[in-house]
């Protein structure tokens, strides 16, 4: 009685097609592009500055973050949900009463005024990065809530409908000079550190 011979399955092809197929997923599958904070780094100077603004403590808003996603602000502790109205209260002050817009309690001991107000963030390198874009996004917040108090009582029209016309029409002189005033009326004034180690100190 003969052997039956088994058939076989010709895979000689079986490489092209995991080719084609590999190269099908990676032109069809679309990629989710990281988003993060929009910031943009000062301009590099090819001069020294002869003259620098003096910084105050007064006008230093203090942010720190240790390894355990604890939070000080101003050396007292606090949580995520205080810092906006915290942030807004410090920019607003009107310590030194030029700002004729400003609506804060002109205290002594917090800011002169919005162009002096710095906002110091410190991280520690053990905190997490949820926490860390948290409060990234509180700060921020503060100064569009009052860039957009500002857009609304100066030209009628929100900060999102400035900025929005802004890109539509980059050569509209009108557009591009009330963006710039209320940019100026509060700058974003955010200075982040490089992030320490606490458990070292």
């Amino acid at each position: 009685m003969a052997k039956r011979e088994t058939p076989e399955i010709n895979a000689g092809s079986m490489a092209d097609i995991s080719f084609l197929l590999l190269i099908f997923f990676l032109v069809a599958t679309t990629m989710d592009v990281d988003t993060g904070l929009q910031r943009r780094l000062p301009q590099i100077q090819d001069e020294p500055q002869q003259e620098q603004q003096k910084l105050y403590k007064r006008n230093i808003f203090q942010i720190v973050i240790n390894g355990y996603d604890q939070m000080l602000i101003d050396d007292n502790i606090a949580e995520v949900s205080e810092i906006r109205d915290k942030v807004i209260e410090f920019i607003d002050n009107n310590g030194d009463g030029s700002c004729e817009f400003c609506r804060g309690m002109k205290s002594p001991t917090s800011s002169d005024n919005p162009n002096k107000a710095v906002v110091s963030l410190t991280n520690d390198r053990a905190t997490t990065y949820g926490l860390y874009i948290a409060v990234q996004n509180e700060v921020v917040g503060a100064y569009n809530d009052l860039r957009e108090r500002y857009a609304k009582e100066h030209f009628g029209k929100s900060w999102k409908e400035l900025e929005k016309a802004e890109t539509e029409n980059p050569d509209d002189e009108t557009v591009v000079a009330r963006v710039k005033e209320v940019k100026d009326a509060y700058p974003l004034n955010i200075s982040e550190a490089e992030p320490v180690d606490y458990s070292k100190q």
